[in-house]
């Protein structure tokens, strides 16, 4: 799995950073969350390309959907025929469609439009889902998206099959794919034999823009990468309030709550155009897993499985 943080600023784009643009590609599936205005320049930036399947939205301010009438044409242009599916916060598909349909234009190519409430999945694909969960931001339908892979079989014992008699070949697939099998003496060696626990998926969280809040702790536990709104150093934190985003310090509170293994601020305001280092040094105070930063423009991170392998 690898992030690509096509736009990391906040309401008010600068020379630095973008409005809010992440894209996620695991095992091939390209998948889009959110989709600020210029993001289709981003993606050719920083070399993504435009195989985007699915796109989530969080909600419909400026920022984070402004992108989606250039990056559809764009498409267009390049002959897509594949559809794309969007997702969005309840309310917001009439709005989502008329993006799409911005000036009269209907792409040649299929799309769909749903409306996901919290709480719910947003994409039940091979081997992960698109969970969204309840955010609260300043007077708009919001929700956050979480990519939760299901479980990996366990690991497969060969030494002990091999002293269990189960010949080299098929029979280790088999036994792997948990089907039980008979030897040619009668012996039935069952898969729990020679495979191990089931090892747990990784799991990718990104808040778009919100308070602090249970349901991110919620679906975040354990996650391998959490995105959280950091707008603000502390220094704002009466602005983060009032306008429905979160501190750097904030963020790094949910982070431990939920657990998580690293953590991105991302949504950083103008103000801190040129260092957002206030940001990042009170979060890393504060968080207690592995690595809080506040990612460039541009910067990929390949998420690991949780047992490294």
């Amino acid at each position: 799995m690898r992030v690509t943080f096509l736009g990391t600023g906040g309401a008010v784009p600068t020379t630095q950073r973008g409005p809010s643009a992440f894209f996620v590609e695991r095992e091939g599936d390209g998948l889009l969350f959110d989709c600020g205005e210029g993001t289709q320049r981003q993606m050719m930036r920083f070399g993504t390309g435009f195989s985007v399947s699915h796109l989530f939205v969080t909600h419909l301010h400026g920022d984070h959907v402004l992108g989606i009438p250039g990056l559809v044409q764009t498409m267009d242009f390049n002959d897509r025929e594949e559809p794309l599916s969007i997702y969005g916060p309840p309310g917001s598909k009439r709005h989502l469609k008329r993006l799409v349909e911005a000036g009269g234009y209907r792409p040649g190519f299929p799309f769909t439009v749903r409306e996901i409430r919290p709480g719910n999945v947003a994409l039940d694909a091979d081997e992960y889902e698109i969970r969204t969960f309840e955010t609260v931001h300043r007077n708009v339908s919001s929700i956050g998206y979480a990519l939760v892979e299901d479980d990996r079989r366990g690991r497969f014992d060969r030494e002990k099959a091999e002293s269990l008699g189960v010949p080299v070949g098929p029979a280790f697939g088999r036994l792997h794919d948990g089907e039980r099998v008979e030897l040619d003496d009668g012996t039935v060696v069952e898969p729990e034999q020679v495979v191990g626990d089931p090892r747990p998926g990784r799991r990718f969280v990104y808040t778009g823009d919100t308070r602090p809040v249970d349901a991110t702790v919620e679906v975040a536990d354990d996650a391998d990468l959490l995105v959280h709104d950091a707008t603000f150093a502390d220094e704002w934190a009466d602005r983060a309030r009032q306008t429905g985003h979160s501190t750097g310090r904030e963020a790094a509170e949910i982070a431990n709550r939920a657990g998580a293994k690293r953590l991105a601020l991302t949504h950083i305001s103008s103000r801190y155009a040129a260092d957002a280092s206030p940001i990042e040094r009170e979060a890393r105070e504060t968080f207690e897993g592995g690595e809080a930063f506040v990612p460039d423009d541009g910067r990929t991170l390949e998420v690991p499985y949780p047992d490294g392998e």
